[in-house]
């Protein structure tokens, strides 16, 4: 029986997906893009005792970090996002967060590189780096319990915009053929928006790939 729950939480002006990834057997929890309502999300982790060990960000756009900052500090722990992404983190017309009509700078702790292996809340995580949406894109695969939480690279049935500074429609469509579609079949996908999928689903109906 698998120890992992993810619990769904759609947050911020543009509806992103921010998820809990829970190890049932010890409460640790890992948060992945939390993009909006920092006080929300902070009351649902209070509420049910998670312990929450790290901050998992896919890319530097404001609807995935926005709520980044109140989380880290409620609970002190580290914002992992990939190395090529500080540029969009520090750059308000890289993040988006013009969007809002402000210019924000966003900040991480630690910067991961592609195929590295974190060990996090009991979880054994695989960096998938998928630019193209922005720079420094990438996807947090966990093996051993067949799910991969993908940002805005890959949806149900579509890919990511590529139309943001920076963006290569080519080098997302390459990163999702080479780093995401060769997972099994059963590999459920987490996306930053709309409704989850799998790598099976994907490989036979998505039009982009």
């Amino acid at each position: 029986m698998s120890k992992l729950k993810i619990e769904h939480y759609v947050v911020g002006p543009v509806m992103t997906n921010c998820y809990f990834v829970i190890n049932t057997e010890t409460n640790e929890a890992i948060v992945v893009d939390p993009g909006d309502n920092a006080k929300q999300l902070i009351s649902k982790i209070i509420e049910n005792k998670y312990i929450v060990k790290a901050i998992l960000l896919t890319h530097g756009h404001f609807d995935h970090v926005n709520g980044c900052a109140q989380v880290k500090e409620e609970f002190d722990v580290p914002v992992y996002i990939y190395e090529k992404e500080k540029e969009t983190l520090n750059d308000p017309s890289m993040n988006l967060s013009t969007w809002l009509g402000e210019a924000k700078k966003y900040s991480a702790d630690i910067f991961v590189k592609d195929e590295q292996e974190l060990d996090i809340a009991g979880f054994k995580i695989r960096v998938l780096f998928t630019p193209g949406h922005t720079i420094g894109g990438c996807c947090y695969y966990f093996p051993y319990e067949s799910v991969v939480f993908v940002g805005d690279t890959l949806f149900c049935g579509s890919v990511g915009r590529t139309d943001f500074p920076k963006g290569s429609q080519s080098d997302l469509v390459r990163g999702i053929r080479e780093k995401l579609m060769p997972l099994p079949d059963d590999t459920r996908v987490y996306p930053g928006h709309n409704e989850e999928t799998t790598i099976e689903t994907e490989r036979m109906y998505n039009p982009y790939i």
